[in-house]
């Protein structure tokens, strides 16, 4: 039987947690948004904010729906401020070292029986289900970005996960309007593994001068049907977080169809990290 959850703690207000904590405060729960300092935190919500504004503006809700949602997120730099909390969603940087001190201390602090969820894009949850002492109660939930307005949410078990954990996470999936698949624990689950190489080859493609990054790009969408080019799409997902999976997938597997492309990491020690700092395979305003 899935478990009741009505509170949850989100660790990690960037452009993941804070998009997680609107849907979960859009379901009617209640949310703990927590970040490394208060000044974190706050942004996160200011952009909650602001998301919700454009959805009033376009009719899609009331400013009522607006602040009752907001009147649902609570502030928090401090995680032991989710001590009762039925279940933290973990949404820090793809880095398996900060997740696995924020496991541990998510499992130090949360309550008996909360389950403890990580966002994580490629990392393995059964190695960060490991380090707390409820490898049972340890599960991914890997949304996609950006999470109000994307459906899919891929569900990863670790080898201890418990049956009552996985059904429960998939019915909350289903109460945030997402649609939830069952993952098992691979490196870069299924969505990165099938897309961070095709991402890498459009780089190999500029890299070996096959064609220009605006050619690739049209190639992929008028030629597949792809809403986005995938370089365009790698400068708005993060080099750096591109580069990251790549490695992941690379030592996970060992096998050189994952070797990152040297022009990737070349942006990368650059820090032509894409949309965020202006500059990636496109330049941005």
């Amino acid at each position: 039987m899935a478990k009741t959850i009505q509170t949850v703690l989100v660790v990690g207000a960037g452009q993941m947690g804070n998009g997680i904590a609107q849907v979960v405060a859009t379901a009617g729960l209640e949310v703990i948004l927590n970040d490394i300092s208060f000044d974190y935190a706050q942004k996160g919500y200011e952009n909650i904010d602001k998301n919700l504004s454009r959805q009033v503006s376009k009719g899609r809700i009331t400013e009522e729906d607006k602040a009752a949602i907001l009147s649902r997120i609570q502030l928090s730099d401090d995680i032991a401020d989710g001590r009762d909390a039925d279940m933290a969603i973990e949404a820090a940087t793809e880095n398996l070292d900060i997740k696995l001190d924020i496991f541990r201390k998510l499992d130090h602090t949360l309550k008996e029986g909360a389950i403890l969820a990580s966002n994580t894009s490629s990392l393995p949850i059964t190695e960060i289900a490991a380090v707390t002492s409820r490898p049972e109660l340890v599960i991914g939930m890997h949304f996609m970005n950006p999470v109000p307005v994307m459906q899919l949410v891929e569900v990863i078990r670790g080898l201890a996960t418990d049956e009552e954990v996985y059904q429960t996470v998939v019915d909350l999936a289903k109460q945030l309007s997402k649609h939830p698949v069952e993952v098992q624990d691979f490196p870069g689950f299924v969505s990165n593994r099938v897309l961070m190489p095709m991402i890498n080859e459009a780089i190999y493609c500029v890299y070996e001068g096959v064609s220009s990054p605006q050619d690739i790009d049209a190639v992929m969408k008028m030629g597949m049907n792809h809403p986005m080019g995938p370089l365009t799409l790698a400068d708005f997902i993060g080099l750096d977080t591109c580069l990251s999976i790549m490695e992941v997938l690379y030592e996970g597997f060992g096998d050189s169809k994952y070797r990152p492309c040297p022009l990737l990491r070349k942006y990368v020690k650059a820090g032509w990290l894409g949309k965020k700092t202006g500059r990636g395979f496109y330049v941005y305003e």
